[in-house]
């Protein structure tokens, strides 16, 4: 055990952890030059072309130092705020984490709450200035940084480039003398931790686990406690680039176990793994739940396809245990989920994925959050989608969730982004000068209102210098009204939202100007109407394609034209009787994109 280390990568998006585990696995011999490419733990196609990092992603590693050789279990973690949730649970199965600041960047506000969150697991953290190889990197400034954040020493600032493999050797030394071996005790009764699974269409569900007691060997009877479920454990082995089959796993190693699960409630990450003789009684604790923060419906465009939509969520919901789901149905749309994600670009990331691992075409609903309404009985319920909304006379008040909000900016754009924060009915918190002219400001903000298009306009007005972090904070209770889009008099139920009663008039008229682009004209006018509740706010209308009856009609009686035009109006008011108004997809997405 005492030649067992375990460490994540923790850092803001883009300051190049991804190269740099690639140096790391380059450096101590894992990935053969064949098998080696940029990015390499980076095995989605979305993620190498978006260039981040959406996945946790679990090699061990064998490196010698002094003669010694040394197990290295590398995770490597997200940078976005939106997967903040799988760099906690690569945090809960590590002993330490390697924080890397871009030397050009300097710390941005992820790199802040990723590395509380790493302190609050007592974890070691090994400090790196990643880029020095940049023209514009200022290490110096930096180092300077990161002694006042973390009170350490300058000479443990370790400087690094993962592009020229420069202090990578460092890095690998302070891995092996820092990091704590991990703690536990191989004699007592197997505990290990599921941080991960994966589903394979031929082998089941893969389970990743760290063992943090006893030892788990090929063919034991094992029982995971959350479930309740047993299973012999077909096969175990390690996480290289490929899944390396071994005999046993021991304390403190991170493993794979492979027992023919073919559902996937049977698993859940944070569960623990233990033997049904002689295990342990109780899991391991510490793990936290997830909390989504945005609900939107996701539909199948085929009505058939809702079984299908249902199984795929399943197979995505193990890979990504930050994504939840629930049954709902429309009147416009059918049967789909309601499904909470952790951010707007997780809920991206998740169609996109729907769409090439598993095929399915998804219309997907206005996101919004949930909201505690409270009646005039005193009771509370929870509301994630505006159709659930109570009648509004039962109603007392409407409490809304707020965010504390940390925005890290050069003090150039201190202005702007207070302008724009102001705009979302922010409460200015707090400002602190962290180092020369960089500056942290503390908002409390509704994430009703941040949860579309904030981060987009933060980047926007700052330039791009500006990062933002944020953590749930309290609810509070606010003017909330349910405001409701009408086509020809029948509410579109999808389109409805909640949003509050200062901005519903602009924001109506808003979405009933964008539906009349994107709506394509009928055979006779389409009015469009925003409400709240029985008064109407706003109008547009789509006027009727209109075909020239009258032009057979070379002069003659003028009552013969009358009558060619009689017969069509008669037709169209028949025909706005019976006719529907298709809503394309595009419509359901341009709420987001008002702007």
């Amino acid at each position: 055990m005492k030649h067992i280390r375990n460490f994540c990568i923790i850092a803001h998006i883009d300051h190049g952890k991804s190269t740099l585990a690639d140096r790391l696995l380059e450096e101590t011999k894992t990935v053969d030059q064949k098998a080696l490419k940029d990015q390499v733990l980076d095995n989605m196609d979305l993620e190498r072309e978006r260039g981040i990092t959406i996945k946790s992603h679990a090699i061990q590693m064998n490196y010698t130092l002094d003669g010694q050789e040394y197990t290295l279990n590398l995770i490597d973690t997200p940078g976005h705020v939106d997967f903040s949730y799988e760099v906690s649970r690569s945090i809960a199965a590590c002993e330490g984490a390697l924080l890397i600041v871009d030397a050009a960047q300097g710390i941005q506000a992820q790199t802040i709450s990723n590395l509380y969150m790493a302190l609050d697991h007592d974890l070691k953290i090994i400090p790196i200035v990643n880029k020095i190889d940049l023209p514009s990197a200022m290490p110096e400034e930096v180092t300077d940084e990161i002694v006042e954040l973390l009170g350490c020493d300058h000479d443990e600032v370790i400087r690094a480039s993962g592009k020229t493999g420069e202090g990578v050797q460092d890095i690998l030394r302070a891995i092996v003398e820092r990091i704590d071996p991990p703690k536990g005790d191989p004699d007592a009764p197997l505990q290990c931790l599921i941080f991960d699974s994966v589903f394979n269409s031929f082998r089941g569900i893969i389970a990743y686990f760290k063992v943090v007691n006893g030892v788990i060997r090929k063919g034991d009877h094992v029982k995971f406690i959350a479930t309740e479920k047993e299973y012999e454990a077909d096969e175990v082995g390690v996480l290289q680039l490929d899944m390396m089959p071994r005999k046993e796993i021991r304390t403190g190693d991170v493993g794979y176990i492979i027992s023919g699960i073919k559902t996937s409630k049977e698993v859940k990450v944070g569960d623990t793994i233990t033997h049904v003789k002689g295990g342990a009684k109780e899991a391991i604790s510490g793990f936290e739940e997830v909390k989504p923060m945005v609900f939107a419906g996701v539909y199948p465009i085929e009505s058939e396809d809702f079984e299908n939509l249902r199984a795929s969520l399943e197979k995505l919901q193990l890979n990504d245990a930050s994504l939840t789901f629930q049954p709902e149905s429309s009147a416009a749309l059918g049967f789909g989920f309601r499904c909470g994600f952790l951010g707007l670009l997780h809920m991206e990331i998740i169609q996109e994925r729907l769409d090439r691992e598993y095929n399915m075409n998804v219309i997907t609903t206005v996101p919004n959050v949930s909201y505690l309404v409270y009646d005039k009985k005193g009771g509370v319920t929870e509301v994630h989608n505006p159709s659930g909304l109570p009648d509004p006379a039962t109603i007392d008040k409407i409490e809304e969730p707020f965010i504390r909000a940390s925005v890290i900016t050069d003090t150039a754009y201190i202005g702007p982004i207070m302008t724009l924060c102001l705009g979302k009915r922010g409460v200015l918190v707090r400002q602190d000068y962290i180092w020369g002219n960089r500056i942290e400001i503390i908002y409390d903000l509704p994430l009703g209102e941040i949860v579309i298009d904030f981060y987009d306009k933060l980047k926007s007005v700052s330039k791009g210098y500006a990062s933002f972090d944020y953590t749930i904070h309290d609810f509070r209770e606010s003017k909330l009204v349910k405001l409701d889009i009408l086509l020809n008099g029948e509410p579109v139920d999808a389109l409805s939202t909640l949003t509050h009663i200062d901005n519903s008039v602009t924001f109506g008229r808003r979405m009933c100007e964008k539906l009349k682009e994107l709506i394509p004209r009928q055979q006779f006018d389409i009015a469009i109407q925003a409400a709240i509740g029985a008064k109407i706010i706003a109008r547009e209308t789509i006027k009727a394609v209109r075909k020239d009856v009258t032009a057979k009609c070379y002069g003659g009686d003028i009552s013969r034209k009358r009558k060619l035009l009689e017969k069509q109006k008669e037709g169209k008011k028949r025909m706005k009787q019976i006719g529907t108004v298709e809503v394309p997809q595009k419509a359901f997405l341009a709420v987001l994109k008002l702007d």
